[in-house]
């Protein structure tokens, strides 16, 4: 089994510039963020307001932020990225993936979930939402990148997939993990456990009554598929008038909910979810390329329906890039709307980061703030993305809009570096990189 170690000790970051990621997208200037030995931030702000430490300074260029929350992911898929490239949402899944997947080892999701990870950190990407099987080889390949991640592990119930067992036997295995271990486990409490029904068309009922009843029972997470496409769930409208309709009427809304995608909903529906306290993972790279459809997203903000961004699996997204996510939301967001304004830069890197983290119920994550992990990223501002640094508004426009990934340079997981220089420190890449080709190899060979 893989494993990370703690933070090694206290430590005192300082950076020219520094974005909190607080409700109101401040820049801070000549910035210190001081790290505990538990790898908590202790303190963030101005250096001139710092409070005295003898904790080692690393003293970094650029610009030091939270990092990202990916709130909807099948990282695992990395391996069966580009399959099917060109079919709408069910037939992509029925024809091509499910059966892809059903040749799918524990040790091929290790694989792929190992190099998705690596590939996550290296756009600085810390945390994400992963609904997939085979659930001791996703958490090993997250403890051993040293990355975070919510495990929602799948439960479905359609022809071919019971070679996992029935939905009551992954119901029961993911109860049994989070009775045995707790909610959260690991160095730096990288595990999160949730539960991960596929969706209202795959799955009776009395199933999305009974997962929900055992999520709230351990205050879990329950992370489904919900109105990604018109066409997926026509019996269900028809019988219950929507799919939230349905999971109101199921008690499934009672409790912590993540809905990925969210596409197709009517104005009640997102009533519904607002009083509920429902969040909607934003996945709008997956929904464009699958022709699901756009997201109603100033709609949702605007009833006060907490949103995060996902990127959905490498398989429909194509890529991991929570950037690329981020300004495609914008800019939908503005060409649906009419509104140049629907979603700024600081709204569009709040979603990445803070609002993320929210959606999930993590007050821990997505922002530089005392008592939340210190999972940092660290950014070059020596590109010709940025064109004024100084000036705070345009600053946060070149970083969200012209920036990105591509400037990533380091990233620290509950204070412990885990990405140096691009590159990753606790696993090869090469190697990761080339397990996944060796599986994609032998998929493609039948």
């Amino acid at each position: 089994m893989g494993g990370v170690t703690s933070a090694a000790g206290p430590l005192r970051f300082t950076a020219p510039i520094a974005l909190p990621c607080d409700p109101a997208c401040s820049v801070v200037r000549d910035a210190v963020v001081d790290v505990d030995a538990d790898g908590r931030i202790a303190w963030a702000g101005p250096r001139a307001d710092a409070p005295p430490s003898d904790a080692p300074v690393r003293a970094l260029p650029g610009l030091l932020m939270p990092g990202l929350v990916n709130t909807h992911c099948h990282t695992p898929m990395t391996m069966l990225r580009g399959m099917g490239g060109d079919l709408p949402l069910l037939r992509w899944l029925q024809d091509v993936m499910w059966p892809a997947e059903g040749r799918l080892t524990a040790e091929d999701v290790h694989a792929g979930m190992t190099s998705g990870c690596v590939e996550l950190l290296r756009t600085g990407c810390t945390t994400s939402v992963e609904m997939y099987f085979f659930t001791d080889a996703v958490i090993d390949a997250v403890r051993t990148t040293g990355s975070r991640a919510l495990v929602t592990p799948g439960i479905i119930a359609v022809p071919g997939w019971d070679r996992l067992g029935s939905w009551q036997d992954m119901r029961d295995d993911i109860s049994a993990r989070i009775d045995a271990d707790g909610l959260r486990s690991g160095p730096g409490e990288r595990i999160e456990l949730g539960y991960g029904p596929h969706a209202a068309y795959t799955l009776p009922p009395e199933a999305l009554a009974s997962v929900s009843e055992h999520a709230r029972d351990r205050g879990a997470l329950v992370h489904i598929h919900v109105a990604e496409s018109a066409e997926e769930d026509s019996a269900q409208r028809a019988a219950y008038g929507s799919v939230p309709a349905m999971l109101d009427q199921l008690g499934v809304l009672d409790g912590r909910v993540l809905a990925a995608h969210g596409v197709q909903l009517s104005d009640t529906d997102i009533t519904t979810l607002a009083g509920r306290g429902a969040a909607v993972a934003h996945c709008p790279g997956s929904n464009a390329k699958l022709a699901a459809g756009i997201a109603r997203v100033v709609d949702l903000r605007r009833a006060g329906v907490r949103l995060g961004l996902g990127t959905d699996g490498p398989a429909s997204g194509d890529d991991l890039d929570l950037w690329h996510q981020a300004r495609l939301a914008g800019l939908l967001a503005r060409v649906s709307s009419g509104d140049a304004a629907a979603l700024t830069a600081a709204d569009l890197l709040l979603l990445a980061t803070r609002d993320g983290a929210a959606a999930i119920g993590r007050d821990d994550l997505g922002a530089l703030e005392a008592g939340r992990w210190a999972d940092l990223v660290h950014v070059d501002l020596d590109d010709p993305a940025f064109v004024a640094p100084d000036d705070d508004a345009q600053l946060l426009s070149n970083l969200v809009w012209a920036g990105g990934a591509r400037l990533v340079r380091d990233v620290w997981v509950a204070g412990e570096q885990v990405l140096a220089d691009t590159e990753p420190t606790r696993v090869d890449r090469a190697a990761a990189q080339g397990a996944v080709r060796a599986v994609a190899d032998r998929l493609r060979a039948g």
